[in-house]
């Protein structure tokens, strides 16, 4: 109801209405700047972002290049795998071949040996000469590596090298060649003993060197 307290209220509303007129006129002048300078801010983030994917992939692009160039052979031209087939192929012949020739120069030696020393030294008749102690089942051993012989030369001849199986023949005669060898080494040191009793006899020793004589 007092005048002068009305001018005082009234004052105090009309800076109420001032300092709000004012806030918000400042809002308006700042937010449309924050609000530009956000957007730039996230465009230029983003154009950044893209530069950046940009150069990394030129960059592993850069790393791959070697990479692929070293997967290249230094060599102009690849082995052809035809050739090392080939070769493959002859060196397998070979051995073969040569498999075929040892078992035929072994075979040679045993059959002077029967021929040259076992059959004349039997033929002697020695009384104190065990000639089947001495060289114990040799025949038989000399009729199992022909056998051999001829069961690998019937896998190889006339037969085209990519077909020649001679696995198949050593199974085969796997037993064969256990039975007959494990008698011939069992008895092996006992003939070594013997030949070396024989030799202490003069006239033994000089069948023997008969024999030997006969040989070369």
């Amino acid at each position: 109801d007092c005048p002068g307290k009305e001018g005082i209220g009234g004052k105090k509303r009309n800076l109420t209405l001032l300092r709000n007129k004012l806030y918000m006129g400042q809002r308006r002048r700042t937010e449309p700047v924050v609000e530009s300078t956000t957007s730039a801010g996230d465009h230029g983030n983003l154009r950044r972002s893209q530069s950046d994917r940009t150069e990394y992939s030129q960059k592993l692009q850069e790393k791959m290049a070697p990479q692929v160039v070293s997967s290249t052979p230094a060599t102009p031209l690849e082995e052809d795998e035809e050739e090392v087939s080939r070769r493959m192929m002859a060196r397998r012949v070979k051995i073969i071949a040569e498999l075929m020739q040892t078992e035929k120069d072994y075979i040679s030696d045993l059959d002077l040996c029967i021929k040259e020393v076992i059959q004349p030294l039997r033929n002697m008749q020695i009384a104190r000469f065990d000639v089947d102690g001495l060289f114990s089942n040799i025949e038989l051993v000399h009729q199992l590596s022909a056998k051999l012989l001829s069961l690998l030369e019937e896998a190889t001849t006339d037969v085209e090298p990519p077909m020649q199986i001679i696995g198949e023949v050593f199974l085969q005669i796997k037993g064969p060649l256990e039975d007959t060898y494990k008698i011939y080494c069992y008895h092996h040191d006992d003939a070594h003993t013997m030949l070396e009793y024989y030799e202490k006899d003069e006239e033994l020793k000089q069948h023997l060197r008969d024999c030997v004589q006969s040989l070369k």
